[in-house]
């Protein structure tokens, strides 16, 4: 099939887990036989993806594009009538850019289905569909309630998303969360959504070979017995990580030989260096920025306990690469990734009482922090973008036969 694939980012140019989701997604929807065009709002190198063709919406460089990413709705409080700016300075310039590309693209493009990702594409998909009169998929990785945390966000952003759930042929939700949410949030038939869960590629992360020299205080720390517990994250409202640094002072109050690695960054990151200060544990909790590639990778490895915070996570691959990555997981109750794994510790984001206990359990009990580390594995192992593909395939000649009857 030929498939016409809407995106906002891929790697190396991604701000987060979307752009990795639709790059492996794309790669195994090709090699089940599927031909691929992807279209991405910038123009910019993707090495790797020879399996596809990638299409740049603007001349925008990555960095000309930095702010511009697929979570920052909440920071974009335009009322819906207001005319899209003319410069490239916003990110509803950038929207219209995409929209019209799309739309001359699908001139030539004849693709067998449309499949959106997100509200960023979402406008571009409904073009494309009024264009073509094929099947429109949306797929559905986070909502502007989940971005807000669980807030209202901002109201263009549900305007966008409520014509294009309605808009929609089918819909692809990321998690039984996600899907309960666009039910109940925006009023959407049950039956119009399909819960196909992100997956992970072990391959895609090589023979990582850790570097202990990257964080050799924290080794320095682990060798007089100190536990890592880490996150690797945006630090943005929807991440929790305000009750993190909550739980992480109560565990401290009880448990000395704990240290807390908080690596990335965001708009929260004075906030929370404040409020580490505030709650008495500055000395204990180590921020590193931004982290990409061996300085990422060798976050995870440091790591004794990975914790996943978030108010409202659709999904969450990154608790799978910390599972790869040899970590005993704790995962908030309001994470999808939850519902494909068994073998970790789960609390609501806002028990920081209860956080602190597994914390705390984990970091006194070798043989349980090493049954959660061994046990995920085999779970995580067995989830496969390939089944992923099928699944798609399956979805996108489904509904091509109802648009053609």
């Amino acid at each position: 099939m030929k498939i016409l694939m809407l995106g906002w980012e891929l790697p190396p140019h991604n701000s987060g887990g979307l752009g990795v989701a639709c790059y492996h997604m794309s790669k195994a929807l090709a090699l089940a036989g599927s031909s691929i065009d992807f279209v991405v709002p910038y123009s910019a190198d993707h090495p790797n993806s020879s399996f596809m063709r990638i299409h740049a919406a603007t001349g925008l460089k990555p960095l000309e594009r930095y702010g511009l990413g697929a979570y920052d709705s909440s920071r974009f409080a335009k009322d819906a009538s207001e005319k899209a700016p003319q410069s490239l300075n916003g990110i509803r310039d950038v929207q219209a850019r995409y929209v019209e590309f799309v739309d001359e693209l699908v001139r030539d493009v004849k693709p067998d289905a449309i499949h959106a990702h997100d509200w960023l594409t979402i406008e571009a998909g409904i073009r494309a569909k009024q264009r073509t009169n094929v099947p429109l998929i949306v797929h559905v990785h986070a909502t502007e309630f989940d971005r807000a945390g669980s807030n209202y966000g901002n109201p263009l952003v549900h305007e966008i998303e409520e014509q294009g759930l309605l808009m929609a042929d089918r819909i692809i939700a990321v998690s039984a969360i996600t899907k309960s949410l666009i039910v109940h949030r925006y009023g959407i038939p049950a039956d119009k959504i399909e819960v196909i869960h992100n997956a992970f590629d072990i391959a895609s992360l090589g023979d990582h070979s850790y570097d202990n020299r990257t964080y050799r205080y924290l080794e320095y720390l682990k060798q007089e017995g100190y536990t890592v517990a880490a996150t690797i994250t945006r630090f943005t409202i929807q991440k929790g990580l305000i009750h993190f640094l909550k739980a992480a002072a109560r565990a401290c109050e009880r448990y000395d030989k704990l240290v807390f690695l908080l690596a990335g960054d965001g708009e929260q990151r004075d906030e929370l260096l404040q409020l580490a200060a505030d709650l008495g544990i500055a000395d204990k909790v180590f921020f590193t920025g931004f982290v990409r590639g061996q300085q990422w990778r060798d976050a995870y490895s440091v790591a004794d306990i990975f914790i996943m915070s978030s108010v409202s996570e659709p999904f969450g691959l990154t608790a799978l690469e910390a599972a790869h990555h040899d970590n005993a997981l704790i995962i908030s109750n309001q994470s999808g990734v939850g519902e494909v794994l068994s073998n970790v510790f789960k609390y609501d984001f806002w028990d920081t009482d209860r956080l602190a206990d597994q914390m705390i359990a984990i970091a006194i009990s070798g043989s349980l922090r090493h049954e959660l580390k061994n046990n995920v594995k085999y779970e995580y192992t067995r989830i496969s973008w390939n089944a992923v593909a099928e699944r798609c395939m399956s979805l996108y000649r489904s509904v091509s036969v109802k648009v053609a009857t």
